[in-house]
């Protein structure tokens, strides 16, 4: 190899040594360095290895080519082919023994001095060695050795020369080979055959040729380009593969009239290519001048069926090393392990990893394979991940008959694990509809049973009259509040929100202690104090906090409760608003929300999420009307309804919008949260909130106001009314007496066909809707 880049082999049965072969032969040790420091004079192949320098052979000069005796004795005898022909045995140990020194220095010489260019030891009869060379037109390029045979021909007697003028060592010289194959021919490559002892596969000048010893006459080849390092799977000795230039070929021999697959071409020529000893199917290959190692793995590759089968393969490239790579060796015995060496003799020890490949087992053990190992993860017993994944509670409530108790349908929360209060207050309102359900007489007038299961908003829709709301007193507070009257169908809303029990008694006082005998303090506060109860709600809050399970904490916020006014500019209502939100329990958040909220107004305990769903909706069961759609406002999207209203609403005036609390139309043309202006009407191009002073086809009549307790609302003509569709809109009496003519949308430019989209089809006369 003088003048060329170094070669690198591994050792066959000596998995920590291997050579580096140029000019010269040099034997290194591998040792990990994982718990120890670097030696000295040691040279780091990665971060865990580094190799020692055992000993240098400078007697084969002129190397071509080397191969490694596969033999276990001796283990350092190397076979090395020279630029002349000649094929020398040496050895890079001091382990020679009796019956194999003679092998030392053996030289095996051709007729005809031409380059070596390969070596290949038989694998199964570690004498036979296997040497191609150059053309010659009167000789063979293919010789087959046996290093052990002591044959001489009579023509050519054995004889003694010296190795050089300044050696007194003497070798044997063998002319004679084995066999002689290839006349008028030149053998690039060769490989044996591993499934037959007598089966040689070479790489000619223009073909692949197979060569049985058995019959030296006849060979079978295919003509190729693709001649070049020919080496067999060790797992598929069928399978083939050789290269050209940039592009290799692989072959069946059981189909050798084509190559069964051609991989991408290089764009640089090819110095070499090797299957991976420890890995089924999986090829590398190095281009010239260049980092990088191309993968080709070959692992599922189907037995070829027709001629235009194509195995499937995958491609991937690893870069051992920044600097160029002069060449590589597989570890034969580490898996997917290599070791390059560039140039400059630099080594690099490198590993290729594997493709993942993820499963789950059906517990939930989350498993992988990687090369020929199996791993499994092992959760920490600290971690509880794995109890929260969605994957395991599924199957821990598989197990546990989650859902199939259709009996004590309220059980199934029990079974889910008790962990999650929302899942909780489902499964019991599920119960209390099926109880009521089953509790109702069918055959009675006004029975609700069948509305049970449609929920609690098509109960409350249910009802037929309005729902008046009235004056109700505090316990333990001189204060009065407005609180809807409860008809059958909020009774029943409540009842299946758990709050009261089956019957006509409106008492949460059976709820309240149900909560306080599972230790839900706050939440019983809460629903106390929801029924004007102060004084139950402190009771309760003290009665946690000297509970062995309660907060010490409750007892600051009963005494925050006991100082409750009802002054709207105190200091403690100003403190509290802004406080409570610093809570860390939502029903102690939504209590100060509701004790610090104007009357109807009650957005901080109906939109905390953290609060059960069903005691938000029993809250508006109790407090909130019929009525419960309102026009927000764009901006800050607050309920601009008691604004643009023109009757003020009872016990609120309109004096804090500019407006005397005086029975007159209140002209309010912005949101009073945010003060930005309403919209206009499409028509009267008035802001929104201006009652309709001559709307067409009503009187002066609809001016007036009228401030019994049946006309609460705002006079029809004056309510918000909008196209879904296209968004605009204005006065409905002026909306009205547009669509009564015309069809299209009355702004400009809008072609919608709003009167069209209205499921009605028809018209209320103007006279109808007058108050």
């Amino acid at each position: 190899m003088s003048g060329t880049k170094p070669d690198i082999l591994w050792a066959p049965h000596q998995v920590d040594r291997f050579v580096v072969c140029d000019s010269e032969l040099s034997l290194y040790h591998v040792e990990s360095t994982v718990n120890s420091e670097l030696k000295a004079g040691s040279l780091r192949l990665s971060e865990d290895s580094a190799a020692t320098l055992l000993s240098i052979n400078s007697d084969t000069p002129y190397m071509k080519c080397v191969a490694w005796y596969l033999n276990h004795d001796p283990e350092c005898l190397l076979a090395v082919g020279q630029a002349n022909g000649r094929v020398v045995l040496t050895s890079l140990g001091q382990d020679h023994n009796s019956k194999f020194r003679d092998l030392i220095g053996k030289e095996f010489v051709p007729k005809h001095a031409r380059q070596c260019n390969t070596l290949a030891w038989n694998p199964l009869d570690s004498n036979w060695l296997a040497a191609g060379l150059d053309k010659h037109r009167a000789d063979f390029s293919v010789l087959i050795w046996d290093i052990c045979s002591k044959y001489t021909p009579d023509i050519v007697p054995m004889e003694k020369v010296r190795l050089s003028a300044g050696e007194t060592e003497t070798t044997l010289l063998v002319t004679k080979p084995l066999y002689e194959l290839g006349q008028n021919d030149a053998c690039l490559s060769l490989c044996w055959l591993p499934r037959d002892q007598k089966l040689l596969l070479a790489g000619m000048h223009r073909n692949l040729a197979i060569f049985d010893l058995r019959n030296t006459s006849q060979k079978m080849f295919v003509n190729t380009k693709a001649v070049q390092g020919v080496t067999v799977d060790p797992y598929f000795h069928d399978r083939v593969a050789s290269f050209y230039e940039g592009q290799v070929a692989i072959w069946d021999l059981r189909k050798f009239e084509k190559p069964v697959l051609t991989l991408t071409e290089q764009p640089k020529p090819l110095t070499k290519v090797a299957w991976c000893p420890t890995r089924t199917g999986l090829l590398a290959t190095l281009t010239r001048d260049s980092n990088i190692i191309r993968l080709y793995d070959m692992q599922h590759t189907p037995t070829p069926i027709g001629d235009e089968t194509e195995p499937t393969i995958i491609e991937r490239s690893v870069q051992p090393c920044d600097n160029y790579i002069a060449s590589f060796a597989w570890h034969p015995t580490s898996q997917n392990r290599m070791i390059v060496v560039t140039p400059n003799r630099t080594m690099s020890d490198f590993t290729v990893f594997e493709r993942i490949s993820l499963a789950w087992s059906p517990i939930t053990s989350l498993m992988w394979a990687c090369g020929r190992h199996l791993y499994e993860c092992a959760e920490e017993e600290s971690d509880n991940s794995l109890e929260k994944d969605i994957a395991t509670k599924m199957r821990l409530r598989a197990l546990s008959r989650y859902g199939l108790d259709t009996e004590q349908v309220w059980r199934n929360h029990i079974l889910a694990g008790n962990e999650d209060p929302q899942l909780k207050s489902l499964w019991y309102t599920l119960h209390y509809m099926k109880q009521y359900t089953e509790d109702m007489d069918q055959k009675s007038p006004g029975n609700k049973g069948s509305l049970v299961y449609a929920g609690i908003k098509s109960i409350v829709k249910s009802s037929l009259g309005m729902v008046e709301s009235s004056r109700h007193n505090w316990s333990g507070l001189d204060k009065q509040t407005d609180i809807q009257n409860l008809n059958e169908e909020r009774i029943l809303a409540l009842q299946l929100c758990g709050w009261i029990k089956k019957g006509t008694d409106v008492d949460v006082g059976p709820f309240l202690n149900s909560l306080v005998q599972e230790g839900e303090w706050e939440r019983a506060a809460a629903v106390a104090l929801f029924n004007l109860d102060i004084r139950r709600a402190i009771q309760i809050l003290n009665e946690g906090a000297s509970s062995e399970k309660g907060d010490l904490n409750l007892n600051v916020v009963a005494m925050a409760l006991s100082g409750y006014t009802d002054e709207k500019n105190s200091l403690w209502r100003e403190m509290c608003s802004t406080l409570r939100l610093q809570l860390n329990n939502p029903y102690l958040c939504v209590m100060f929300a509701f004790l610090t909220s104007e009357t109807g107004s009650y957005d901080g305990v109906l939109y905390e999420n953290k609060v059960a769903v069903r005691d938000r909706v029993a809250f508006a069961c109790k407090f909130l009307s019929d009525t419960q759609v309102f026009v927000s406002c764009n901006f800050c999207g607050k309920s601009i309804s008691y604004s643009c209203s023109s009757v003020p609403h009872q016990g609120r005036g309109f004096s804090q919008y500019g407006v005397s609390g005086s029975p007159t139309k209140s002209k309010v043309t912005s949101c009073p949260g945010c003060r930005k202006p309403l919209p206009r009407c499409a028509l009267c191009l008035i802001n929104m909130g201006t009652p309709v002073s001559s709307c067409p086809g009503g009187s002066k009549s609809d001016e007036k106001v009228d401030l019994s307790k049946d006309k609460k609302l705002a006079q029809f003509n004056n309510w918000f009314t909008w196209c879904h569709n296209c968004r605009h809109g204005g006065h409905a009496g002026h909306m009205l007496s547009w669509f009564r003519d015309h069809a299209e949308c009355p702004v400009s430019a809008c072609t919608c066909k709003c009167m069209q989209l209205d499921t009605t089809g028809n018209l209320v006369p103007a006279e109808i809707v007058q108050p």
